[in-house]
């Protein structure tokens, strides 16, 4: 995503910041840029086994698969995780096509992990088995299964897609505070309306509250509906997001996109659904800068209250940010460069509820939105760049606190009476905590690598190589 929104800023079309989205050039491209897959066939050229055996015919195809082998070996260790993760073993199947009007991709992988720690955890917060040798006839090993997914019917203003995988609304990178790319994946329908400037998306999610098998998670349901509107005139971009959370609640009407949620919410009960309401607005400058701000609205008493911002009911977020990128050509090769400075600040019980474990804005215990969290400050700088499309390289820094008061934690409930008299403290308690993150990697057509480090605050480490052949 860090170079779609590169190219974003470097180009002079139509703004829109709903991810994933409709890739225009999937199918006009497929030939060149999956042509090499292990298996491929098209109902022009016929079948092809590592790009060989295809005929020469240069139409384009209406009907095209193809098919990789994927795997990898990582080593992770963290100071957070309490665990060296040594080795981890990935391997599966990368799939993806288009037929007529549907287009689809699948990434699917199994896991296989050796750990140092006695009780390992999950290194990316979904599910982890564990194995152990009094259990297993003496073998002991953690394994788990993860995949992403598409399945979508295209249309030209229209697009229907079930999938698995993460949303990300509104123009930031790091830091934005609806729905943000470093959520955990949950399974989804997303419904995307194109007209003109104006881009409508209403989704439909089924979250988890609980992340492990527990039967807890067929008792209880986590539901969330929300419609993104953006209206992208020249070089400005003006989005609304809206969330509306149900809890052992199922309303399939508020999936309709002209169907207000902030008033929705009114018709249910308290207890059973939490909601939220954000406004973002993006600007290019030169094709080389975007200036881009964000306010997310969890809750208010009144409009004074939320100007006052004394009491636990002014419930809000706001982040702020800018991209610097430009294109360079040095001796014939492509160098993407930028940096990326955002600011964010979250008030305390922001994605909270009433009650612990129901309609929090969250996803198996982590926000679905910004993943500090409530109570929170966050500064990040990066400088970042590509070169060719294979080299990439980074530098990450973040100054980051969290405050310790109650109203600090996701399952940190609001009280029900006398929301105007209870005081809140922005930040009490917290201290600075600075981190510096340099990656480097490399993509090939067959192989690929990843080393990266944080250093000072949280220090982890994270080295990969992997294929897909």
């Amino acid at each position: 995503m860090l170079f779609e929104l590169h190219q974003v800023t470097t180009g002079e079309g139509r703004q829109f910041f709903s991810y994933p989205r409709r890739d225009t050039t999937f199918r006009k491209n497929f030939l060149k840029t999956e042509g090499n897959a292990l298996l491929g066939y098209d109902n022009v050229h016929g079948g092809s086994i590592l790009g060989k055996g295809r005929s020469a015919d240069s139409a384009q195809p209406r009907i095209a698969l193809a098919v990789s082998l994927v795997g990898g070996l990582d080593y992770r260790g963290g100071e957070a995780l309490g665990d060296t993760v040594w080795p981890s073993i990935d391997g599966g199947i990368y799939l993806r096509g288009f037929a007529d009007s549907v287009d689809f991709v699948l990434d699917a992988r199994i896991y296989d992990e050796g750990h140092s720690a006695s009780n390992p955890k999950s290194f990316d917060g979904e599910f982890l088995e564990v194995q152990k040798e009094e259990n297993n006839s003496g073998i002991e090993y953690t394994s788990y299964a993860r995949y992403r997914t598409h399945f979508a019917f295209n249309h030209d203003w229209f697009r229907l897609d079930l999938g698995r995988d993460v949303l990300h609304w509104g123009p930031g990178y790091y830091n934005n505070l609806s729905l943000n790319q470093f959520a955990l994946p949950y399974n989804m329908l997303t419904m995307d309306l194109t007209f003109g400037p104006l881009r409508v998306v209403s989704f439909y999610a089924d979250l988890r509250i609980y992340s492990s098998m527990s039967m807890k998670n067929k008792d209880e349901s986590r539901n969330l509906f929300g419609h993104r509107y953006e209206l992208a005139v020249g070089n400005g971009t003006f989005g609304i997001s809206e969330l509306q959370m149900l809890y052992d609640n199922m309303k399939p009407w508020l999936f309709v996109p002209t169907a207000p949620l902030f008033m929705e919410k009114g018709n249910y009960s308290e207890d059973s659904n939490n909601g939220s309401l954000s406004f973002d607005f993006n600007y290019r400058l030169f094709r080389s800068v975007r200036l881009y701000t964000e306010f997310f609205l969890d809750d208010m008493e009144s409009p004074v209250s939320l100007v006052k911002n004394d009491n636990i009911e002014a419930k809000w977020a706001w982040m702020a940010g800018l991209q610097g990128a430009h294109d360079f050509v040095i001796k014939g090769h492509l160098l993407e460069a930028g940096t990326i400075a955002e600011y964010a600040r979250i008030e305390p019980y922001v994605y909270s509820h009433f009650h612990k474990n129901t309609a929090q804005l969250a996803h198996l215990g982590r926000p679905i939105g910004n993943q500090n969290g409530p109570n929170s400050q966050t500064i990040d700088w990066t400088v970042y760049g590509r070169l060719d499309h294979r080299i990439f390289a980074s530098l990450r820094n973040t100054w980051y606190w969290k405050g310790t008061d109650y109203g600090s934690a996701l399952n940190d409930t609001t009280p029900r009476v006398d929301h105007m008299k209870i005081h809140k403290d922005f930040l009490n308690g917290a201290k600075m905590e600075y981190s510096l993150t340099p990656s480097v990697s490399y993509e090939g057509e067959r192989l690929f690598y990843l080393a990266e480090i944080t250093l000072f605050n949280d220090e982890k480490i994270y080295l990969r190589g992997g294929f897909k052949w």
